[in-house]
Parts: structure tokens; sequence; C-alpha cells
């Protein structure tokens, strides 16, 4: 799949902007707090209704603005589509693919899909298990339509819970209806679980042999899926996790009344990296867990594809001045087919074939070869 094109109105520091790309690699540079990361949070919100640097919406709009345009033209899957969202201050957000309103983000699953890589995700495997989760979340919301509903129901239930728990002293009526978001809970965190499980039996697959060659042969990546610990194994029918799910909801009943805190469930679930068998949180040392982090994004690269057919669009947020030459060696050697987004403070050194563009104050200054 290809992003053909961009158009942005109102968007963070772009007042309006229209640029078209190559299919291949398009090098962005310009100075710090240009707009190089905005214009690749742009391209990625087309892929999944959501901003990997904002929590709303809101935020994505300029300051002297009521309201935002994202607008991208694609290729996908041999078709051309129209991707835009609309987002307002004070209004829900509107989302389009060819001029067809959308009722959920869901829908934009299987248009276009990014895998996004930047400078905070080199901290994926030290950060806490809520960086690892949200990994999963994102590239499988991106695959599964019905994950990504479970999962808005899921959070939409877990606020629910949350709340009855907090307030059930002052007003103990709300008991009454602790069970139903319970059981509720256990029947929408099973489907969350499967899913899971299977797309980190993918990462498996893809994931030990990246870091394999990435670190020369010297390191094997592991990685284990650590989950609520009744349910024995994580890749059954959600309608049989359900039932382990619900027994362990219903032991914890007690505890969770008096620390007034959901305490069971999959949104404490963990994706935990290995390298030779030990722990890459506790020991590993910091180019060990950019390169795992890297082969983690570069797996789901391939993923994608296997899944899809299309390789994602890759978006590299001015990572590569994070990584020494070899690993920056890598990196380039890997991404061959597919379409890239590559931000840095400098032109550099890229193959002729890329398209450079030069961005300054929200403004395409320079632009070679625009695809057409």
């Amino acid at each position: 799949m290809i992003v053909k094109g961009i158009t942005l109105e109102g968007f963070r520091n772009y007042d309006r902007l229209e640029g078209s790309f190559s299919p291949g690699v398009n090098v962005i540079f310009g100075e710090n707090a240009q707009g190089k990361t905005n214009l690749l949070e742009a391209i990625s919100y087309l892929s999944a209704a959501r901003s990997h640097r904002a929590r709303y919406d809101r935020e994505l709009i300029a300051f002297d603005r009521t309201q935002s345009v994202i607008r991208t033209r694609v290729l996908s899957r041999d078709r051309d589509f129209t991707l835009e969202a609309r987002l307002f201050r004070t209004a829900r957000r509107q989302l389009f693919s060819n001029g067809v309103k959308l009722k959920t983000g869901g829908e934009l699953a299987g248009i276009l899909h990014t895998v996004l890589f930047c400078p905070e995700d080199l901290g994926l495997v030290r950060d806490g298990p809520s960086a690892r989760r949200r990994f999963l979340d994102d590239s499988i919301c991106q695959l599964r339509p019905k994950y990504e509903a479970a999962l808005g129901e899921y959070k939409r239930l877990y606020e629910h819970k949350t709340r009855i728990l907090r307030d059930w002293e002052e007003n103990p009526s709300l008991l009454d209806t602790l069970d139903e978001f319970s059981l509720q809970m256990a029947r929408t965190g099973a489907v969350l679980i499967h899913y899971r499980a299977h797309f980190i039996r993918k990462l498996r697959e893809y994931a030990p042999v990246i870091h394999r060659d990435f670190s020369g042969g010297r390191e094997s990546l592991g990685l284990r899926y650590e989950t609520v610990k009744t349910v024995s194994d994580p890749q059954a029918s959600p309608k049989e996790i359900f039932c382990e799910l619900w027994e362990h909801q219903m032991s914890h009943r007690k505890a969770e009344l008096e620390s007034r805190q959901c305490l069971s469930g999959p949104h404490k679930d963990d994706l935990l990296v290995e390298l030779d068998g030990r722990l890459a949180k506790t020991y590993a040392s910091q180019g060990q867990t950019r390169t795992a982090a890297l082969s983690l994004k570069l797996a789901c690269r391939e993923i994608f594809q296997g899944d899809t057919g299309e390789w994602p669009v890759l978006l590299l947020d001015d990572v590569l001045s994070e990584l020494d030459e070899r690993r920056q060696a890598f990196v380039l050697g890997r991404i061959d087919g597919g379409q890239v987004f590559i931000t840095t403070c400098d032109q550099g050194d890229f193959s002729p074939a890329a398209q450079v563009m030069r961005i300054s104050g929200g403004r395409i200054l320079d632009e070679g070869s625009p695809f057409s």
C-alpha cells in the first residue's frame, strides 16, 4: 500500500499543506520543531484513528483553529482510496473513506496499514507493561476490526467498574451492578487475550530471526506472553478463556472491594522480552534494548505483509540518529519493498532514488520527483 499524497488543514503547526510522495523512500529533513513528526503523525492517524502522541483529538488541532482536516490519497489492494478525518474542538470527529462516513475507526482497518517507529519506542523493552500492551493494541487493531471493537468496549467497562469500586462505600447500591460489569469484562477480555496470544505467536516467528541477524548472531531473542494466571491456554477460543477469566474475577472480588481497584484482567497483561534467556528489561544494555525494540517493530512489518499481501507504510521518525552506523545500515537494508518515510535533521546520504523534501515552519520548501 502507498500513500500517494496528503492534505492538512489546521493540523498541529500546519496551516495548510499539500504534498505528494514517492512509492519508495521519502526522506523528510529539517530542523527540530518544524513539523516533520507532525507529518508522520497525520499519516499514522488515518491507519488507526488515533495518535501515538496525543490522548485527545483536540490536541491535534492548531491553536488558532476550531477544527482540523487530514486527507490522504492511498493505493491499497489495487484500489484508490481517499481517507479523511475531520477533527473538532467541541464535537466528535468524523471519518470518511471515498466520501462515505464511517461509524468507527475500526473501519479503516484493511485500507491503510502503518508501522511507526519513533524515539520513544527505543524504550519499549525497558518501559512498563503499558508500553508493550499499547504496542500490541496498536498493531492488532490495524489487522483485526473485531479486536478494535473489543478493546474499546473493555476500556469502557473498566472505567465503569473502577468508578463502582472507588465509590461503593459511599454509595452501597453501586454493588448491585458490580458482578455484571465483571462478567462483561471477562467476556470481552477473553477476546483480547485470544487475539494477543495469536499475534505474539506470529511475533515469535519473525522477531527472533530479525534480532539474530541484527546482532550478528550473538544474541537470541525470546518472547513470552504474561496474562491472567488461571488462563491455561491463551490461544484457546474466547469461550474457553472466558470461563477461566470469570473464575479469576470472582476469586479476587473481595480483594478488589478492599483495594478499590480492578485487580484481574488483560489490562495487566505484559509481553516479556528475553535475551539469551534473561529478562531484557532488567539485564540488557541500552544498545541491546534498542536492537530488541527495532526487531519487534520490523517483525510487525513482516506480519502485516504476510497477513495482507502488501507491505505496510513504514514510518521512521528520527530514529536513525539514535543508532550507531552498523544498526543504521541494518535497518536501511531491511526496508526494501514497500513505501518508507524517514525523518531526519539533515539530508544525509540516501539512495538517489529517494524523494527528499525539506520542511520548515510547517511548509515543504524543497520537493524532488513528486509521485503522480
